[in-house]
């Protein structure tokens, strides 16, 4: 009987070890999440977050094209009702033919603008969002998203097998501890 309470306790004491580890290393992460916060920062604005893919993504005419119906339809309905209700005397004078060729005008001018006030888009929002700082700010801040609220849910289970991986150590020490004290 006392050895299944060796083997007990050794496994507890085992999976305690673990599960101290684990409170450790995000007593840790909490310790470093400053630091921590600032490589992640780096990583992310640096490495999976370009400004340049972005900007050639938002400006390739091909992306311009799918919206272009929208575009049309946008236009259509200003030439043929805003605009005669702001000016009524140009209803008297713009017919369809007159409105066909003016959307043709009209989207051939914004295909050659699009791209270029998208790039400048770009520009100013890369020089106004700093992604490296607003990453830093949410790991780091006190009220916000946080490093560790991040990684325990990802290593949910990997920290649950340090804590068994612990016990089961536990468990395997005092196996020795029997067989050494059968030994003597």
């Amino acid at each position: 009987m006392s050895y299944v309470w060796i083997l007990l306790i050794s496994g507890f004491l085992g999976w305690l070890a673990g599960w101290i580890a684990v409170k450790m290393l995000f007593n840790r992460f909490r310790k470093k999440k400053r630091e921590l916060a600032e490589k992640l920062g780096k990583l992310v604005s640096r490495e999976l977050f370009s400004f340049q893919e972005i900007e050639q993504k938002v400006t390739d005419p091909a992306n311009f094209r799918k919206i272009m119906p929208y575009i049309e339809e946008h236009i259509d309905e200003f030439l043929r009702v805003r605009l005669v209700e702001q000016m009524p005397m140009i209803g008297m004078f713009i017919g369809d033919k007159t409105i066909i060729e003016m959307k043709k005008v009209f989207t051939g001018e914004l295909e050659t603008l699009f791209p270029v006030i998208m790039k400048n888009y770009m520009e100013t929002l890369k020089a106004d969002l700093n992604m490296e700082t607003i990453i830093m700010e949410k790991i780091a801040g006190p009220s916000s998203v946080g490093l560790e609220r991040i990684l325990y849910p990802a290593l949910k289970k990997e920290l649950r097998f340090v804590q068994i991986l612990g016990a089961i150590l536990g468990f395997a020490i005092g196996l020795v501890q029997i067989f050494i004290f059968c030994m003597q």
